[in-house]
């Protein structure tokens, strides 16, 4: 595998010739900066971010959702085609893979050589529950651009246990799919990334669209109780964590989250910020928003967006002290400790309607479990986040097939 994997890497950089583009100092986008935010556009659409980009922004970020857009175009298959006769030894759904992964490498490069920042390329759902293949994959993306890769893990126990191994080997990570202070506390003790999240947006419309709530607050309280710990737990240690504020869906988030690390901002809601915001900001990270939720969300433990208790600290300690050697091991402990709730067991029909839910679980389906302690909100999140790029990597690696035969 040695020999094909530099002919994958040699492929993967032929005729890389992007022109870089030099985007122009903002004041606006300079005073958020200030304020303490680093400044990621949030995809994979070349004309789009050449739109957005100024010289105060330093990263792209993409996703098997944001990729699977570009290659559904149909701008990628003639190079698919290509890719075709470096893994034709391979058998045909590793073909398909190493294509996917190819493909991902292939794009961030161009992002990355176009727009000369750091740019977060997302591993193949299949590895989600595989540490070798977690470990393995990274550090493939990490040989091809180690100055400019971030390589993304999903939140799940062996992603946790994955990241640490490559983070362990020098690869940097973004960490993702979290949607809570308390995921967030065992991601920074555990996997230790450079980079972690909160997809608030739909923290927001999880409440929404079950209507528990008119989705103010949550989103933004998740963020700033994520950053808080963050910041702590990162003063303690060697190492240092930032946080990502993601999936942003309004341009007054900008306002309201200045400070956080990072931000990560599709197209469209950096350009309604550019047009709408004064453009005066300063950290906002010791708000404490409103959270407007109904009654019917007395018994939905929302809550466990912002807070930290002490079984997740003594969870994450626990984790930290002595790093299990598998996911079994860890949810194991998991459960030990009180925080079933965080890596539930689901038996396949559950686990089927996390997938036909989309993105925002179905709260009244998921109630008694939630009132037992058995999962979470934040919990279902993240599992119908990584249901959702599942279901947009079959597409791509559909497209793949449909190509190669």
């Amino acid at each position: 595998m040695t020999d094909l994997t530099s002919k994958i890497n040699d492929f993967v950089w032929e005729n890389i010739n992007e022109e870089q583009v030099h985007g122009t100092k903002d004041p606006f986008w300079e005073s958020l900066l200030n304020a303490g935010t680093e400044l990621w556009l949030d995809t994979g659409d070349m004309d789009e971010a050449e739109a957005n980009w100024s010289a105060e922004m330093s990263a792209l970020t993409t996703n098997n959702t944001l990729l699977n857009n570009e290659i559904q175009k149909g701008a990628y298959d003639s190079f698919i085609s290509e890719a075709k006769s470096i893994v034709n030894g391979l058998p045909a759904d590793e073909q398909v893979k190493e294509i996917a992964f190819i493909l991902n490498a292939r794009h961030g490069l161009r992002l990355a050589k176009k727009f000369g920042g750091s740019v977060s390329v997302e591993l193949h759902t299949d590895t989600a529950y595989d540490i070798e293949a977690i470990e393995y994959y990274g550090k493939r993306y990490h040989k091809i651009c180690p100055d400019q890769f971030i390589v993304k893990v999903p939140y799940t126990a062996e992603g946790l246990l994955g990241a640490r191994r490559l983070k362990d080997s020098g690869v940097r990570i973004n960490f993702t799919l979290e949607f809570s202070a308390r995921e967030n506390v065992i991601v920074t003790r555990v996997a230790r990334p450079d980079y972690l999240n909160v997809f608030l947006g739909r923290v927001g419309a999880y409440l929404i669209n079950n209507n528990l709530g008119d989705g103010s607050g949550a989103g933004e309280m998740a963020v700033i109780a994520s950053q808080n710990w963050v910041t702590a737990l990162s003063a303690e240690n060697p190492w240092q964590t930032k946080l990502i504020a993601a999936s942003l869906r309004n341009y007054t988030q900008l306002e309201l989250l200045a400070g956080t690390d990072v931000f990560t901002m599709p197209p469209k809601v950096a350009a309604a910020g550019r047009k709408s915001l004064s453009g005066n900001f300063t950290s906002r990270m010791h708000e404490n928003y409103e959270v407007r939720l109904f009654e019917s969300a007395n018994r939905a433990h929302i809550e466990r967006f912002w807070e930290v208790d002490d079984k997740v600290l003594k969870l994450a300690e626990r984790l930290a002290s002595k790093v299990p050697a598998t996911g079994p091991e860890l949810i194991h402990i998991a459960q030990e400790e009180g925080c079933a709730d965080m890596f539930p067991s689901l038996t396949n029909e559950e686990k089927g309607f996390i997938a036909s839910d989309g993105k925002i679980p179905l709260h009244s389906r998921w109630e008694k479990m939630i009132g037992e302690g058995r999962i979470a909100p934040d919990t279902l999140l993240t599992l119908a986040g990584l249901a959702s790029f599942t279901a947009d990597q079959e597409m791509l690696d559909q497209r793949i097939r449909s190509i190669i035969g």
